[in-house]
C-alpha cells in the first residue's frame, strides 16, 4: 500500500494484458462484478457502455440505505489510466502499467481534489482504512474476473 496525506492506493500484478484489465474498469456494467466494497449494485440512468474523458455514468449504490450517484470520468489515457469523481469531489483511479507476469494495476482513491467539508468527513469517519479494504478486494475481484480463476 501506498499512502500520502490524501490519497491511499493498493497494488496487484494480474496475469493479464492491460487491455483487457482497461476494458473492465471502462465498462460501468462490469463494476458491480469487480466491486470489493458490496455497494455497486448496477447502472442507472443513460450510462454509457464504454466510458472515456469527460463521460457521465450513473451507478446504483447501497451503503445502509440505496441511493444513486453519477460519476463523470476526469482522467483518461485508454489502456493505462482512468479515473471518476462525483458531486463531493474526490477520485477513484486505476493506473495499469506492464509487469512481468502482467500487469501492475494500481487503484487510488484520492479526496485531495475534494471539497472541504468532504475532506473533513472522509478522514472523521475513516474512509481512508475502508477503501484499502474495498480496493485490496476489488483488485482481487478484477484479477479473478479477467483470469478467469475462481
Amino acid at each position: 500500500m501506498a499512502e500520502h496525506p490524501q490519497a491511499v492506493s493498493v497494488e496487484r500484478v494480474i496475469a493479464a494484458a492491460p487491455d483487457g484489465i482497461f476494458d473492465v474498469l471502462a465498462d460501468p456494467a462490469q463494476h458491480p462484478v469487480i466491486d470489493g466494497s458490496g455497494t455497486v449494485k448496477h447502472t442507472r440512468g443513460e450510462t454509457p457502455a464504454r466510458l472515456s474523458l469527460g463521460a457521465k455514468f450513473g451507478m446504483s449504490m447501497k451503503l445502509g440505505v440505496p441511493y444513486g450517484i453519477t460519476n463523470t470520468v476526469v482522467e483518461f489515457e485508454d489502456g493505462r489510466r482512468i479515473a471518476w469523481r462525483h458531486f463531493g469531489g474526490h477520485r477513484w483511479r486505476y493506473e495499469l502499467e506492464p509487469a512481468d507476469g502482467g500487469t501492475r494495476v494500481r487503484e487510488t482513491y484520492d479526496w485531495s481534489t475534494a471539497i472541504l467539508g468532504t475532506r473533513l468527513y472522509i478522514i472523521a469517519t475513516g474512509w481512508p482504512k475502508r477503501a484499502e479494504t474495498a480496493m485490496t478486494q476489488t483488485l482481487e475481484r478484477l484479477d479473478a474476473h479477467v483470469t478467469g480463476a475462481t
